[in-house]
């Protein structure tokens, strides 16, 4: 891979780019301007999940497209590192804000656990899109919204090939 590539993502190391672009909030923000009004959803609690989903949507995007690649575990752990301090900095500053010790990275972990084992136990093992929009629409509190359930996949499948455009410009071929 390239380590000062410009891509519309960004400029800097794949690494430091897929971050960059995984804590962006202009998609989610978007997306919360898309959710239809009658979603019967807590919206602040679809946009706190969009941003999780979003991460490890790029996470699972790097280990999907890189499948066979040798560049797979640098990016992997430069990436998983970048969002581990991230995530340890928002912690930290949640705690300070309401007193209470939340750890977004162990959260991060569990939604990624959550939405894989969804996945292997879903016979749409092929479109992983259809399994994410309802396991999306669950963690937001009410699994049988249609809206919540097409904002997760639309969000799922955004990121997927967005990272895909992106590293297929700076993988070697």
């Amino acid at each position: 891979m390239e380590n000062d590539t410009q891509h519309p993502l960004g400029t800097g190391t794949p690494a430091e780019v897929l971050f960059d672009y995984a804590v962006d909030r202009e998609d989610v923000k978007w997306l919360m301007g898309q959710l239809h009004a009658e979603a019967d959803v807590n919206r602040h609690t679809v946009e706190y999940e969009l941003q999780i989903l979003k991460i490890i949507s790029v996470g699972w995007s790097i280990a999907y497209h890189l499948e066979n690649a040798p560049e797979k575990q640098p990016l992997l752990e430069g990436f998983w590192a970048a969002v581990q301090q991230y995530a340890q900095s928002l912690s930290q500053t949640t705690e300070l804000m309401i007193g209470q010790d939340i750890d977004y990275f162990q959260t991060l972990r569990d939604r990624l656990d959550a939405y894989l084992a969804t996945m292997a136990q879903s016979s749409e093992k092929n479109d992983p899109a259809t399994v994410i929009g309802p396991a999306f629409a669950l963690n937001c509190g009410n699994a049988d919204d249609l809206f919540t359930r097409m904002t997760g996949a639309k969000m799922f499948m955004s990121v997927v090939s967005r990272v895909k455009t992106y590293l297929d410009k700076v993988s070697p071929s």
